[in-house]
């Protein structure tokens, strides 16, 4: 029956076959006797499905913490898979593949509790595949598991295991190759690929532990460890891993190329200077000689790798190490060719060319801090690279119109803008020559653009003239922009300036004249543009007298920088009302909008301009059709720009504003306006069912949450809340209630109430005013997670921004707070822990509230439910070892304030203090005592990783600790007896032993902050002697023995 639902899991034609079979199969395997059930159907079916499922279920019921199997158990099912896996190498790839990654799976977590065949050449692909998946296995953290264990096993693996593994894939390498290669066996090149591919994985190890996080390709450094040393310092491996480049079959090269990639990266200090300047000349001379047969980069994976190799190669090494090298001149002059030949090829795959690009934009950006007297030959190369890769994205643009298969950048802005800040930078290198060379291009592109819009009727030819004329545009304002990461002097003013006035003379051209709709994309490549030349040429660090502005005087008849805004502006208004269903334009044409209206002159400047002055005055969707709320006009999508657009309104605004100044009225006129309209179908009932209504009141919040955004000052913020409160927030309230579980409608309404309560610029200080208390009652909200996220934060920020004193809710009893932090416990108690850990935004917006209320309102905190209270310890426990420092730092933050407050009030209780304070349940008072195995935990966490793991925020960690040393004064003892007991010799004992004497020396019975920061220093100090002591055995590899002592500290919880 098992065989037959396997069957039709995997081959049924329905999906009701599909899923009956799903659901017996999953009763079947997850039972308390899984196991044996797993071991039945390895053991004696012979279907490869069945085989599949059941190694699939024993893997998942291995990873699982919980899972309790003995040693003996593990030993002999290690023994049981590895033979099978024998038995069964016949299966398909897809079941071997799965035998040898269980069989890893339970090697790696029975690794620190028990550690330990000639074949056939099946049989020894089969053993290679298993040591590669050991190794793949032991570099793999999975977060259900705890990262000291999964830490404390890879690095016992990396200094007993992999050097071993590694030097025996070379030698069989070394060995292959002596007794030559068939390139038509294939079972000799599977061999070499699983081999060359187990290198990899060696090389790639994250060795420090640090490396939980994705690196960037480039950047990436390998810290090969020291005793690794002597497999590299004689080129041996390297030698080894050219030769095989050369004489295997391009399709198993790519591995290959990403091995020299690893090596080129090795850390510095593993060589002395004279090994290291060695060993990069033999590493440079090899890749030239790939370049020279580029034959096996046919292969599209080898071709990506080689092109990552290039880019890492620049990463590690400096431009003055290349030029020093014997070969640079005869690579420079290859790389040149390899990088004009990809540029010219159609199907050059956009991420590797990123890669080939970056290498010259490295290159050439370091020029100005090359201080060595050997040519580089950039200037002779640099223009070559340039030339070709702009003729060829022109030349290119009829063939990617023609075949859709093909990546166009232009129609990927990611792609377009790395490809453009790359080469910018190396057009700039002989900036003369490349300008003179673009605005040949440009007259002859432009003038062809120009006669087949006004007399040809062909679609398609338009089209190609306009996306290569959009090159052009987009090339230029780079080069423009590229000016800030240049050494230019002022001479480049001259060519900056010959182009800059080409593209506004076509865009004086496009607004003399009607809108083309099929001209969207040369419409965006002119807003990139503007972007860029408003960087360089517009703001404070510009001098106006500069050879740009004086040739926009004299050719354009822009004498100064308010009439260069005034025609950017013009345009920005132009698209806003041309433009209006281009989502894309719209979007960049608002950003550079609000990006205009950050700068400090640029914003004086836009404010008295008559355009702007006239968009304050009229900005209804009568005038910008993109603020229209008719359903059948706009997509919702387009509501997220208006808070874009109605923060930039309200800057240019708020120039020279005051606060008797009618022009605020005026300019809410048109939300006025709105809002009555709609408030009337509030009151008549027929917003529940009018689509038409919801649009209006999401569209409206988020204008409304725009205008406060740019509210930076008390008188203007006063101004608004006068206008919007009382009058308009039951509309609010009443919406909520309307559309409760939209979160269309909820998520922009509470977004608006969390900025309403941002106290940015300490807008919100209303000294001698009731409106902090208003305006606290009006924001606390009363399921998405989204939602929850926002409540959280709106909350976080009214308890925190410090604009009103919350003893007056008590004095006058009301109960706007007492409800609000009623409300975070029935929002806390409405989700499971998972959550805090899926969700990373709301994880983050938890613990900050958790951070506010543990402070201030620590009294209310003390008096939760002892369960909730448990529940919310729990949650920091877990906060306590993310992997983000942020919600670590909080964590610690929120512990250090609880128990604070818990010691002092337990003192207190000791010694029958009096207080004046509110007073705290009993349960909250014993808590260390009735939940102390959640404390016990936070403590062993904490001081395993003072001990072992890199400390990202030592003061942070080191305030809480102290707390908890002092309320669980024997749990702390018998961790340091563990520690002390484990030691196996003598003298590690005592260092261990004095390391942690000097923690608690001069430590007294108090949290004081005196005596935290005392406790501070004295965690820097235990550190450094524990690591010390530690590293006492000279005959011990360092990891090794930090592990051995970590086994009892680690098992402890």
């Amino acid at each position: 029956m098992i065989e037959s639902c396997c069957v039709a899991l995997y081959e049924s034609p329905t999906d009701e076959e599909r899923r009956k079979a799903e659901e017996t199969l999953k009763e079947f395997f997850e039972t308390d006797d899984s196991l044996s059930r797993c071991q039945m159907i390895m053991e004696n079916s012979t279907l490869p499905y069945a085989q599949l499922l059941s190694t699939n279920a024993l893997a998942k019921l291995i990873s699982k913490p919980s899972t309790q199997i003995s040693l003996e158990n593990k030993v002999w099912l290690r023994g049981f898979i590895l033979g099978n896996t024998y038995t069964r190498c016949k299966m398909p790839v897809w079941v071997t593949q799965a035998y040898t990654q269980l069989f890893a799976k339970i090697t790696k977590y029975n690794w620190n509790e028990e550690q330990d065949s000639n074949g056939d050449l099946v049989h020894c692909i089969l053993g290679i595949d298993l040591l590669n998946s050991l190794v793949e296995e032991m570099n793999h953290y999975e977060p259900s598991r705890r990262l000291n264990e999964h830490r404390k096993i890879t690095n016992s693996f990396r200094d007993t295991c992999l050097m071993d593994v590694f030097t025996m894939s070379r030698d069989l390498l070394r060995d292959a190759l002596d007794n030559g290669i068939n390139p038509s066996d294939s079972e000799q090149c599977q061999l070499m690929e699983k081999l060359v591919k187990l290198s990899f994985s060696c090389l790639s190890f994250d060795f420090t532990g640090n490396s939980l996080d994705d690196a960037t390709d480039e950047m990436c450094t390998v810290q090969i460890p020291g005793s690794w040393r002597d497999l590299f310092v004689d080129f041996k491996t390297m030698n080894l891993f050219f030769e095989l480049y050369q004489r295997l079959p391009s399709n198993h090269c790519s591995t290959v190329v990403s091995c020299l990639a690893q090596m080129a990266a090795i850390r510095r200090s593993l060589f002395t200077n004279n090994e290291r300047t060695e060993y990069f000349h033999n590493l440079l001379a090899g890749v030239k000689t790939m370049l020279e047969n580029i034959n096996h980069l046919s292969d599209s994976k080898t071709y990506h790798e080689f092109c990552k190799l290039l880019a890492r190669l620049r990463a590690i090494y400096q431009l003055s190490e290349f030029v020093k090298a014997p070969c640079w001149a005869d690579f420079i002059r290859l790389l040149t060719q390899f990088t004009v030949d990809s540029l010219r090829e159609v199907e050059c795959p956009a991420n590797s060319l990123h890669y080939v690009l970056s290498m010259w934009h490295k290159l050439v950006a370091s020029v100005p801090y090359m201080r060595s007297s050997e040519p580089h030959y950039l200037e002779k190369y640099a223009p070559e690279v340039t030339l070709v890769y702009i003729t060829t994205r022109l030349n290119q643009v009829p063939h990617l119109l023609r075949d859709e298969a093909l990546t166009n950048a232009l129609n990927d802005q990611t792609i377009l803008q790395q490809q453009l800040e790359q080469i910018a930078i190396v057009a700039r290198c002989t900036y003369k020559k490349v300008a003179e060379f673009i605005m040949a291009l440009y007259t002859q592109t432009i003038s062809e653009f120009e006669r087949v819009l006004s007399t040809v009727n062909d679609v398609e030819t338009l089209r190609v003239k306009q996306f290569q004329l959009c090159w052009l545009v987009y090339i230029i304002g780079a080069i423009v922009g590229a000016r800030m990461s240049s050494s230019q002097t002022d001479d480049s003013d001259v060519p900056d300036a010959q182009l800059i006035c080409q593209v506004l003379m076509l865009v004086r051209a496009l607004n003399s004249q009607a809108v083309d709709k099929t001209l969207d994309h040369l419409e965006i490549a002119i807003i990139a543009f503007f972007d860029q030349f408003r960087r360089i040429y517009i703001g404070e660090q510009m001098q106006k007298t500069s050879t740009v502005y004086i040739t926009l005087a004299d050719v354009l008849g822009l004498k100064d920088e308010s009439m260069l805004l005034e025609l950017i502006v013009n345009k920005i208004l132009r698209n806003l009302k041309e433009w209006s269903s281009n989502n894309v334009i719209l979007a960049q044409t608002l950003q550079l909008l609000s990006d205009l209206s950050m700068t400090y002159s640029g914003l004086r400047k836009l404010s008295k301009l008559e355009p702007v002055q006239t968009l304050l005055r009229h900005h209804s969707s009568e005038t910008l059709p993109f603020l229209s709320l008719d359903s059948r006009g706009l997509s919702e999508e387009h509501f997220r720009h208006r808070t874009t657009f109605y923060t930039s309104l309200t800057r240019l605004l708020l120039v020279d504003l005051s606060d008797e100044d009618d022009r605020f009225d005026d300019f809410l006129q048109p939300i006025t306006v709105a809002l009555d309209s709609l408030a009337q179908h509030f009151v008549n009932g027929a917003a529940l069912s009018n689509d038409f209504s919801r649009r209006v009141f999401i569209g409206l919040c988020r204008d409304i949450r725009g205008i406060v955004f740019a509210l930076n000052t008390k008188t203007y913020f006063l101004m608004f809340f006068e206008w919007f409160y009382p009058r308009y927030t039951p509309m609010f309230h009443k919406a909520m209630e309307i559309w409760f579980s939209d979160p269309r409608v909820t998520t922009p309404v509470l977004k608006l109430y969390c900025e309403l309560v941002q106290n940015r610029f300490q807008r919100l200080l209303f000294e001698t005013s009731p409106l902090g208390v208003l305006l606290f009652r009006e924001c606390i909200p009363d399921g998405q997670l989204k939602g929850v996220c926002c409540c959280f934060q709106i909350l976080k920020n009214a308890l925190s921004g410090n604009f009103l004193n919350f003893a007056i809710f008590h004095l006058y009893q009301d109960k706007a707070l007492e409800d609000s932090l009623k409300m975070f416990v029935q929002l806390l108690l409405s989700m499971s822990g998972s959550h805090f850990l899926q969700y990373p935004k709301l994880s983050l917006n938890y613990y900050n509230l958790l951070e506010v209320l543990s402070g201030d309102h620590i009294h209310f905190v003390a008096n939760l439910e002892i369960g909730v209270l448990a529940f919310i310890i729990q949650t920091v426990a877990e906060g306590l070892v993310s992997v983000d420092a942020t919600i670590s730092t909080s964590c610690c933050c929120t512990l250090d304030q609880i128990l604070t407050f818990l010691y002092k009030k337990v003192s207190k209780q000791k010694k029958n203090r009096p207080s004046l304070e509110p007073p705290v349940s009993e349960e909250f008072l014993r808590i260390t005592h009735n939940h102390g195995e959640i404390f016990d935990r936070m403590l062993y966490t904490m001081m395993t990783t003072v001990i072992y793991d890199e400390l990202r925020n030592q003061w942070s960690l080191s305030r809480p600790l102290i707390g908890l040393i002092l309320l669980r004064v024997n749990s702390f003892e018998q961790f340091r007896i563990e520690q002390i007991r484990s030691q196996t010799e003598e003298k590690r004992a005592n260092g261990v032993s004095n390391a942690f004497a000097s923690l608690m020396d001069g430590i007294e019975r108090n949290l004081t902050n005196k005596n935290k920061d005392k406790f501070t220093q004295n965690v820097a100090v235990f550190r450094r002697d524990i690591v010390e002591a530690l590293r006492s055995n000279k005959d011990m590899p360092n990891a090794v023995a930090a592990n051995s002592v970590s086994q009892s500290g680690d098992d402890m919880f």
